[in-house]
């Protein structure tokens, strides 16, 4: 089974979370700050992963701590479900249309964590979120899966179209990348490790 649980407390954030690789689409989040748990949605349904996510923080100051904590949460989430690595298809990558917007996002399971983010939003927040935690997700998720983890705009205009899109294309991206792929019976790579 490639499941992970993770419990994170720190003095900012209490987070409890539960991922399955090979689920169906299966969502229970509550993070507190709705239109993370909307991506969060987007980002399990696109993906094919099952995720539970209990996140308390301290969102009387903003919903930095939570966010980034919980992309550090399931990075880290990610990097013990997927074990050696043996098997998966290692890279994925996906370019997805959403309206006006084109997002494409391209992610390696490499053991080596790198993020480069594109996407300038025209807008500073969607209702109460701040945009800017979109990258600091995706920060965290890299440093703690160790993956290269590439997302860019072509273009957009509209910046809930915008966020939703990269969440979506990462998810497939990712989909692809950690599909066992009956042919790779070892690591995917020619070191013999990742």
């Amino acid at each position: 089974m490639r499941t992970a649980k993770i419990e994170r407390n720190t003095k900012e954030t209490q987070i409890i979370l539960e991922l399955n690789l090979d689920g169906s689409g299966c969502a229970d989040i509550s993070t507190g700050v709705g239109f993370f748990d909307h991506a969060l949605t987007l980002l399990t349904a696109h993906s094919l992963i099952d995720l539970t996510v209990k996140a308390t923080g301290d969102l009387y100051i903003d919903a930095h701590h939570t966010v980034e904590d919980v992309g550090i949460s399931l990075g880290e989430a990610f990097f013990r479900a997927l074990g050696d690595k043996s098997g998966i298809r290692r890279y994925g990558h996906f370019t997805l249309p959403m309206d006006e917007t084109l997002i494409a996002s391209a992610v390696d399971f490499s053991g080596r964590p790198f993020l480069v983010y594109h996407v300038l939003f025209k807008t500073p927040a969607l209702g109460n979120f701040d945009l800017e935690l979109v990258r600091e997700f995706w920060q965290g998720f890299a440093n703690t899966s160790r993956c290269n983890l590439h997302i860019v705009s072509h273009y957009g205009e509209n910046g809930h179209h915008l966020a939703e899109a990269v969440f979506k294309a990462t998810a497939r991206a990712i989909r692809m990348a950690i599909e066992l792929d009956p042919r790779q019976t070892s690591v995917p790579s020619t070191k013999g490790t990742l």
